[in-house]
């Protein structure tokens, strides 16, 4: 009877850790999320801004490029939000939304470290499939597509919102840097806006 409990103790520590490495790629990206929020004070964002503001529009123009990758995109956020008073907001936003093309597209041609597969398979849990299965067919297509624009233009990571948009439309490379630029300039725009009312 000691050995059998001994088994299954040891089979359900190991169905845990099972479970819990289902979704590393989600639990890192969130963990950074985390971090970053608790980093989050004024002597940081004086330490960051001495240390960028500098560069000018060049410092708006690297957070731009990391903007889009998960998991430095709220560093990346942290950085604009930080340096909104420094630069013409509609320039800035500009010039970030095409760092942040640059980011996307390197991304996508050389690294693999992609969170979209996690997220892909996270919708298939039962829970998630069967909410989404309550949503008509019709609706649904445009609700993803909105959602993946709205991705590509947040701090969440673009291949996420890229994903989406593929599985109902073509996206060719151009759609996609049009798209990428587009979204990741209002975003950045956004995020320039609220640092420089505050």
């Amino acid at each position: 009877m000691k050995e059998k409990a001994f088994i299954d103790k040891i089979f359900n520590m190991n169905m845990q850790k099972e479970v819990s490495y289902t979704y590393p790629k989600i639990a890192i990206l969130v963990t950074t999320y985390i971090l970053v929020l608790l980093m989050f004070n004024d002597n940081i964002n004086i330490h960051i801004h001495n240390v960028l503001a500098p560069l000018g529009y060049l410092g708006i123009f690297i957070a731009g490029i990391f903007y889009t990758y998960g998991f430095t995109s709220a560093a990346a956020t942290v950085v604009l939000f930080v340096l909104a008073g420094d630069q013409n907001i509609l320039i800035a936003a500009i010039i970030g939304g095409a760092g942040a093309v640059i980011g996307d597209l390197t991304i996508f041609r050389f690294i693999r470290y992609s969170v979209a597969d996690e997220f892909k398979n996270l919708s298939k849990e039962k829970g998630i499939a069967h909410l989404t299965s309550l949503i008509p067919k019709s609706i649904k297509r445009h609700l993803v597509i909105i959602l993946g624009y709205i991705i590509i233009a947040s701090p969440l990571p673009d291949d996420i919102g890229v994903t989406l948009l593929a599985s109902y439309t073509k996206l060719s490379e151009k759609m996609f840097t049009i798209i990428s630029y587009s979204m990741n300039t209002l975003g950045i725009l956004i995020i320039l806006l609220i640092g420089s009312s505050i």
